[in-house]
């Protein structure tokens, strides 16, 4: 009976430890920020733009010139371990638009420290920045996110209005992922940074093209199909065939199908 005690009491202890872990560190377990690579920001100078929003300078890239003002405008949002410049450099040289990639808290050269609540009120005030310019329609706008940056373009679609949305390895909630890496854990009282896409999904009417890595080993398939089956707008969706978490923007499926989606999208009814 003793080593039974011994052995639950160690177990509790065990487990206690864990939690406080999750709990205390969880914003170091979910954003991991990136400085820009030597040589892009200076290749991108020309182009580099400064939007305070709470009293923390954002720095990130507007480029706007040498298309159309019909073209669309597409708005980023970065993964958890992402600066955002490479994909800009990408984005340029796959899609006919202009783009507006901003750097979250504590990425690229951005000041301040990222969390939900942080993340979320910098969108917005960035989203309406730009389309407070007199050239900038908001039914020009596509809102880009990947992965972690698919639950900030959800939140900005729930709260403005925008053109159509691309969610790259899109998840339904940071809980419902959570609840998965630890089953044994209260996460849903743990967690508060919650990314709850899930949530506002169906009062979104924006159209939505749905981008899912064949063999993605972060966000599980049913987490991505959860939010697209419950969009309130048109949803088409692309799996990129061979694709992994972190090499789908390396395949050719996936800018030919968002340069066809940009290219036809349909329109989001104005209110």
């Amino acid at each position: 009976m003793g080593i039974l005690i011994e052995i639950v009491k160690t177990v509790l202890i065990l487990a206690a430890a864990i939690t406080a872990f999750v709990y205390f560190f969880q914003s170091r377990l979910i954003f991991f920020p990136q400085k820009t690579p030597p040589g892009l920001d200076q290749h991108l100078n020309e182009y580099e733009i400064k939007i305070t929003s709470q009293g923390c300078d954002l720095y990130g890239w507007f480029v706007d010139k040498t298309v159309a003002e019909t073209a669309p405008l597409i708005v980023y949002y970065g993964g958890n371990a992402e600066a955002v410049s490479a994909s800009l450099e990408q984005a340029r040289e796959n899609l006919d638009a202009a783009f507006l990639f901003m750097n979250y808290r504590g990425y690229g050269k951005s000041h301040g420290r990222p969390s939900e609540q942080r993340l979320l009120a910098d969108a917005l005030a960035v989203f309406d920045w730009i389309v407070s310019r007199q050239d900038i329609d908001p039914s020009r706008v596509i809102l880009l996110g990947r992965s972690l940056g698919t639950g900030v373009a959800v939140h900005v679609a729930a709260h403005r209005q925008v053109g159509a949305l691309i969610l790259v390895t899109p998840f339904d909630s940071l809980v419902n992922l959570a609840r998965k890496i630890y089953p044994f854990l209260p996460v849903s009282i743990l967690l508060r940074h919650r990314f709850d896409s899930l949530s506002v999904a169906r009062a979104i009417k924006a159209p939505l093209l749905a981008v899912l890595a064949e063999h993605d080993e972060i966000i599980p398939t049913a987490n991505s199909l959860n939010l697209v089956n419950a969009w309130g707008g048109p949803v088409d969706t692309l799996v990129v065939k061979g694709a992994t978490h972190n090499d789908i923007s390396d395949r050719p499926a996936y800018w030919s199908g968002i340069k066809e989606f940009v290219r036809t999208r349909p329109r989001a009814a104005k209110t």
